[in-house]
């Protein structure tokens, strides 16, 4: 069962306000309504319907363009009244052919790294330097890896700041190779993430199991 067949939202004070946000990176794409039907619509076929208040009736967003909106994942808001949902968008969301409907500025995660990663790894793209770097195995994955680091140090101790961002990004995509290659997700890092977190904040004083920050 997916993990949001057990929402109930509160329709009873009419449409439901839906903000659609992208799975990877986060980018807020749009926001339409949803009454009790298009939700049901949306849980069982895992893309989004709307309710359209200017044409009242239902509609699958993409219905026409082929550009839909795939589940990822759904929250409900503290008063159950507002759903944010997490989606894979297929093409641009704005009818306009803009992949947001707000003017929002590029945005770049750890998630869209992972996601490029994947998608050159199932490609034959030979021409593709993470195709490259993924054939020739492990070692020369962390040996760059390695590099790159370094190359941050020395950034860091000339005190130059471009060198140490230029850099950064190098490690930053380094280390998701090295991810990708060790069966390790982003997601997986974000759990051991977040339970340093909880551990911090629930420090007193007493050396803990987990690693505090």
């Amino acid at each position: 069962m997916s993990n949001y067949e057990s929402l109930t939202p509160d329709f009873s004070k009419g449409l439901l306000p839906v903000i659609l946000q992208h799975a990877l990176n986060k980018e807020i794409r749009m926001v339409g309504y949803m009454n009790e039907e298009a939700f049901e619509l949306t849980k069982k076929e895992e893309v989004v319907w709307f309710y359209s208040r200017s044409k009242d009736r239902l509609w699958k967003k993409g219905e026409s363009s082929g550009h839909i909106q795939k589940v990822k994942d759904m929250y409900l808001d503290c008063d159950q009244d507002a759903l944010l949902i997490m989606v894979d968008p297929v093409g641009p969301t704005c009818h306009t052919g803009t992949n947001s409907c707000f003017n929002l500025p590029d945005s770049f995660t750890l998630r869209y790294i992972e996601q490029t990663i994947q998608n050159r790894a199932q490609s034959s793209d030979q021409k593709s330097y993470t195709t490259y770097l993924l054939n020739e195995g492990m070692d020369k994955i962390a040996k760059k890896f390695g590099e790159e680091a370094f190359e941050v140090v020395i950034g860091a101790k000339n005190k130059d700041k471009v060198e140490v961002a230029n850099e950064a990004a190098d490690v930053l995509y380094h280390l998701g190779v090295l991810l990708h290659a060790s069966g390790v997700s982003v997601s997986d890092v974000e759990v051991v993430l977040a339970s340093r977190h909880q551990t911090q904040n629930n420090f007193k004083g007493e050396r803990s199991d987990v690693e505090n920050w």
